[in-house]
Formats: C-alpha cells, sequence, structure tokens
C-alpha cells in the first residue's frame, strides 16, 4: 500500500453536512401562472377565487407579486408601479372603471383570498403602502380608482388592513406640497360616507393616528381652518367641516385654560391674568360667553378642597371669588353674560355635591364683589330656564332675594 494512502476500514460510511439548498426566487413565472388564471376564467372573480384556492402556488413567498398581479394585471418592476416584462390581464383593478359597482367586486374577492390565506394581510400592506407612495407615478384616473377601493377595503373591513398603512405614507412631502394627497383623501373620504357615518371616519382617523392632524394632508401654504373649511364645504362634506371646527374650539379651549391656571396656581398679578385671557379670546376668537363658562371653571378647578368640611369648602369658595372678582367683572360685561355666569355656578353647585349648599352664599358673594348685579339676580330667580336644581336653589336663594327687593322698595 502505498504510503500516501490513509487506510479505512471496510464499509466505513463519510458523513457530509446537509445544506439548506434555497429554491431560486422567480416571481415571473408565479406572476404568469397568476395571470393565466385570470385570462383562464375570463376575469371571472368568482371562479378565480376557487381556482387560487386550490392551486399550489407559493403564495407564502410571492405574496406581494400577487397584488400586483390584481391591482394593475401583471408584475411590476421592484420598488416601483411600472409594468415589468411577462403575461398581463385586464381585469385588474386598475383596469377597471372608477365606479364603486366596478371596483366592489375586487374587494370582496381580496376578501375571499385573505380568509384562506390570513398571512397575505401583510403582502396587501406592502403593495398598498408601495403605490400610495408612488401616487405621482399614476394616471389621474388610477388614482380615484385606489382611493375608490382604499375606501371600500375599510367600508367592508377587509382583514386585518391597519388605517396607518394608508395614512401614513400618504405624508410624503412631495405628495402633500402637489395637492396629489388632498385630492385622493378627499375622494377617499367622499366614497367612505356614502355607506358609513362620521363617527365611523373617525374612527379610522384616530386609528391611523390622524384624528387631529388633518390638516397634514394639505399643502403647507394652505393649511389654515379657513382653507379647510372652503375645500370640503365645496367637497360636500359640511359635518365634517363641523367636526374639525369643533376639534380647533377644543384646542384651543384647552390651551387657554391650561395658561390661566399656571397663572391662577402661580399667584400671577391679576392684571396680568387679564390680559391673558384678552389674548387667547382675540387670537382664538372665542365666543363671549364660552370666555365666562371658562372662567369659572378654572377659578373652581384652582381651589384646594376639604375633603367634608362643608365651612372650609365655603370658606375657600368665597375666597376664590373675592380674589378674582375683577377678572369675572372684567368679562362679564353685560346683563346676559351675567345670567350665563349665574347658569354655570347653578349647575356646577348641582353637579357638586360639596358646592351644592353654597349657591346662595356664593351668589351672594357675586353680588358684593359687584359681579352680577341685582337685576340678573332677580331675573334668574323669577325666570331662569335651566332645570337643574333650581327647585332647591329657588328656596335656598329666597332670604337674599327678599332683602334685595325691601333694599329695592326703600330706594
Amino acid at each position: 500500500m502505498s504510503s500516501k494512502e490513509k487506510p479505512t476500514l471496510g464499509g466505513q460510511r463519510i458523513k457530509t453536512r446537509k445544506r439548506n439548498i434555497a429554491a431560486p426566487l422567480d416571481p415571473a413565472a408565479f406572476a404568469d401562472a397568476v395571470v393565466q388564471i385570470y385570462l383562464d376564467n375570463a376575469g371571472d372573480l368568482e371562479l378565480i377565487a376557487k381556482c387560487i384556492e386550490s392551486s399550489d402556488l407559493n403564495f407564502s413567498r410571492y405574496g406581494d407579486t400577487f397584488f400586483e398581479v390584481v391591482f394593475t394585471g401583471g408584475r411590476t418592476q421592484p420598488g416601483t408601479t411600472k409594468p415589468d416584462e411577462g403575461e398581463r390581464h385586464q381585469y385588474s383593478i386598475l383596469d377597471c372603471e372608477a365606479k364603486r359597482e366596478d371596483i366592489l367586486p375586487s374587494v370582496i374577492y381580496i376578501q375571499k383570498i385573505l380568509r384562506r390565506r390570513p398571512f397575505l394581510i401583510k403582502n396587501l400592506e406592502n403593495v398598498m403602502r408601495r403605490f400610495l407612495q408612488s401616487l405621482e407615478f399614476f394616471e389621474e384616473n388610477e388614482r380615484i380608482k385606489l382611493a375608490i377601493f382604499t375606501a371600500l377595503a375599510f367600508s367592508q373591513k377587509l382583514s386585518g388592513l391597519p388605517p396607518e398603512t394608508v395614512f401614513q405614507p400618504l405624508l410624503k412631502d412631495n405628495l402633500v406640497g402637489k395637492g396629489l394627497v388632498l385630492t385622493f383623501i378627499t375622494d377617499f373620504f367622499k366614497e367612505y360616507l356614502i355607506d358609513n357615518s362620521l363617527d365611523d371616519l373617525i374612527s379610522i382617523l384616530k386609528r391611523g393616528k390622524m384624528e387631529d392632524n388633518l390638516l397634514d394632508f394639505f399643502p403647507s401654504g394652505k393649511r389654515s381652518a379657513e382653507a379647510f373649511s372652503e375645500h370640503f364645504i365645496k367637497a360636500g362634506m359640511a359635518p365634517l367641516v363641523e367636526y374639525n371646527d369643533k376639534k380647533i374650539f377644543e384646542v384651543k379651549v384647552k390651551e387657554m385654560k391650561s395658561a390661566i391656571t399656571s397663572q391662577i396656581s402661580e399667584e400671577v398679578d391679576i392684571s396680568e391674568v387679564i390680559e391673558t385671557v384678552k389674548q387667547h379670546v382675540k387670537d382664538a376668537k372665542l365666543p363671549e360667553i364660552e370666555v365666562v363658562r371658562i372662567l369659572w371653571d378654572v377659578l373652581m378647578d384652582a381651589v384646594q378642597w376639604s375633603g367634608k368640611n362643608q365651612q372650609q369648602n365655603a370658606n375657600l369658595a368665597l375666597r376664590q371669588v373675592k380674589t378674582w372678582a375683577k377678572l369675572l367683572n372684567t368679562f362679564c360685561t353685560s346683563g346676559k353674560l351675567e345670567l350665563e355666569l349665574l347658569y354655570k355656578v347653578q349647575v356646577q353647585c348641582y353637579e357638586d355635591t360639596k358646592l351644592m349648599k353654597l349657591f346662595p352664599e356664593i351668589v351672594r358673594s357675586l353680588y358684593d364683589q359687584d359681579v352680577l348685579a341685582e337685576d340678573t339676580i332677580l331675573h334668574w330667580f323669577r325666570k331662569g330656564t335651566n332645570p337643574k336644581g333650581r327647585q332647591s336653589f329657588v328656596k335656598a336663594l329666597e332670604p337674599f332675594v327678599k332683602w334685595l327687593e325691601e333694599a329695592e322698595e326703600e330706594e
């Protein structure tokens, strides 16, 4: 035996390491196979769905390619919306008419596919995200079809499609700046509201983290409440405008309350607080009545109430009224506003048990500090319209009213 040959035992098996041999990716062949199913069934989505369900095509690997075929009729070039080489069919979503009745069958068809293969929802997200980020590369008519499809997908509650998949990709600066996003989102809103309520739309916006950021859909030069109102009123969506106005109002009220609360807690000079209120009223264009309500809420919220000590609570409330009477006086500039303040006190005393017995004392203090006029109190006593606790409060205020009437007769 040659010295170079190594001895071996008869029958010895030489072990080799096993390798995971991956099948080569072939999205083109997959796309052609799906296209052929469409062609073989002449675009009949019921039959196509059955063929898809019974096929042994590798959807887990080529899910994105599948939805490219569904939306565009064939495969698209990687990372783009441009058609790639290969077979194509004419029954895609983008080949439909831009009408809900033509696009709805595709939504229902996708729903069926997702029920059998729920893992494909991620692939649908991927393709929709890519298309929405590339709106500028679609024709205007194709963008309308995408908007209609998206609205119908949410209306039909397409399995697991998250709203952020739609809204977040749209917020690319170049798309927003060109007005493409505003047009798309307007078409989407109009289509969705055909079958759904405004509350349903708001729910989707909340889940998509867009409820408070609707102006982000507008080009930067048009991000104002006025532009929002003008655009959506023209589009026939006045309820959405009313909702947005309410949201803006709530934000401004919250900002004003926060600013005043901070100054009160820091014991800032009352004249400075008055200027802060005036500035907020000017910037936010707040109604006078709302200002009076806000001021009373803030003043009472700033009190460090005692747990069950009624006398101490009375003293705290009356001290707060006396301390900030000038603030209330500055903005209670008419009998109507004084009456609104009195109604506000009435409701709070009715709803807050620790204040319920303090109503006559608070009214007396507001009178002593010249915040409420005699005529206002008498009008409330004789003709007040708010029913909350009115019967008991009228009775509690009788001695004070009687004193006012006697003083009036003496004069």
